[in-house]
């Protein structure tokens, strides 16, 4: 009998969702494989939060602790509460109320509990936002730029085209202006404007009150809501901290996008939505953004892990709901480093000095983020030679801009490392530099 023998069968990318081959996709996983590739280069990319604070036993404390706030203050049984840890439990979540109170006590928000989605990170608070508001091609989303990366490659899932705005130290409203006339000339529907106004991701830049009020009239009469994603606005150099623009939302323009993974702990994956506005139904009928969102959830995630978010829940219950107060000693260990950082790269590239000409940076107030420029290319090429000849990571900025643009700037974080680690990363990076800049002044002087 003669057997046939069948290949293995195989997939065409091109027969794939468009965002597999998406350049966001790419900017993280290269990102990745070099540091995988060099472990033991010193990073000065990861945007992680601080880990000498860490505490295993805290877990299980922080369990402990939610389950006797479900006994005493919501007056659940055993029964109940074994059910709540253990049980797939509401797709909105559990921990809705104390994001509620949390919101109050540190940013005078005052959310309706049932307006909180939690999720799974972040990410997906984003990504069910945009898949929410994307109904047709026409449909589009806003963002500052340079960006999260996150916010391009959630985009490119749900579908839905990101038009950049310019930053210009917190938002360019001319550029805005301009996007959206163009974007209406185009037969396109500007749907919301995301932007990260305090410390961004990338660039550390904050937005003054007065663009932020300014953003929420300009929403108001350009009808767009707001996407305003907060991780790092905890982090200041100062304990007056500026308002949030949901703190400022009169009219109910601004989701607001939150996490616990840099104020908390990151391993419990715990972000959520407050979104409170009104949605009419065909049938007149009212219902919350909120539920929208959670209908779009129980399709992608069913329900964010109960038992994360009694972890995350306990740690907020030690602290009385505050995570200011939770985050004392990582947001001094933020400032320290922060001011450590910038006073070393003063140190290393002073001015006047040949070997730093044509390098500066930005000083961000807070934040886990600075941008240096210099006067080559700072591609992903250099990182490769940068983790390989001289043992340190840094971030292409060129990855956060949605289009052209930060070819000539690096992105350094300066939160999860020791300041002698930081010392060391800068040494290693001045080598990097001065060498960057040799060969670009040798082949300057060839081409002539």
């Amino acid at each position: 009998m003669t057997r046939t023998v069948h290949s293995r069968f195989e997939l065409r990318a091109a027969e794939l969702h468009p965002s597999v081959d998406d350049p966001a996709l790419h900017s993280m996983t290269f990102l990745n494989e070099v540091s995988h590739r060099y472990p033991d280069a010193i990073s000065l990319a990861a945007g992680r939060p601080v880990e000498s604070f860490f505490e295993l036993d805290s877990v299980h404390r922080y369990l402990d602790v939610f389950c006797q706030h479900l006994r005493d203050d919501l007056g659940y049984s055993e029964e109940e509460v074994r059910r709540t840890i253990f049980q797939y439990g509401r797709t909105k979540g559990v921990l809705h109320h104390l994001i509620a109170r949390n919101l109050a006590v540190d940013e005078n928000i005052d959310a309706d509990p049932e307006s909180v989605v939690v999720t799974v990170g972040c990410q997906e608070a984003l990504y069910l936002c945009l898949r929410a508001l994307r109904s047709d091609d026409q449909d589009v989303v806003l963002a500052v730029s340079p960006t999260y990366v996150g916010l391009a490659g959630a985009a490119r899932l749900a579908d839905m085209r990101v038009l950049p705005v310019r930053e210009a130290g917190g938002i360019d409203f001319d550029d805005l202006f301009s996007v959206l006339r163009h974007a209406r000339g185009r037969g396109l529907r500007p749907r919301a404007l995301y932007v990260i106004p305090d410390f961004a991701n990338p660039s550390g830049v904050n937005m003054t009150v007065e663009d932020k009020r300014r953003l929420l009239d300009v929403a108001a009469q350009q009808d767009f809501l707001v996407l305003e994603d907060n991780p790092y606005g905890l982090f200041s150099d100062t304990d007056e901290r500026p308002p949030t623009l949901k703190a400022l939302d009169t009219r109910n323009q601004v989701v607001y996008l939150g996490t616990l993974a840099k104020s908390a702990l990151p391993g419990v994956r715990i972000g959520y939505a407050v979104a409170d506005q009104e949605v009419v139904t065909a049938h007149g009928t009212r219902t919350l953004f909120a539920d929208e969102l959670a209908k779009i959830k129980s399709m992608v995630t069913v329900n964010t892990s109960p038992i994360a978010q009694a972890i995350a829940g306990g740690r907020l219950l030690e602290h009385g709901c505050s995570l200011v107060r939770a985050n004392a000693r990582e947001t001094e260990h933020y400032r320290v480093n922060r001011r450590h950082l910038l006073n070393g790269l003063a140190d290393r590239f002073r001015r006047g000095d040949p070997d730093a000409a044509g390098v500066s940076w930005n000083s961000p107030t807070g934040g886990f983020f600075v941008v240096v420029t210099v006067p080559f290319a700072a591609d992903d090429a250099l990182l490769e030679r940068s983790a390989r000849v001289h043992g340190v990571l840094w971030t292409p900025m060129h990855h956060f801009y949605l289009g052209d643009g930060g070819l000539n700037q690096l992105r350094l974080s300066c939160a999860a490392l020791p300041p002698e680690q930081v010392d060391l990363g800068l040494d290693r990076l001045h080598a990097l530099v001065t060498e960057s800049l040799t060969a670009s002044r040798k082949g300057a002087k060839h081409q002539c």
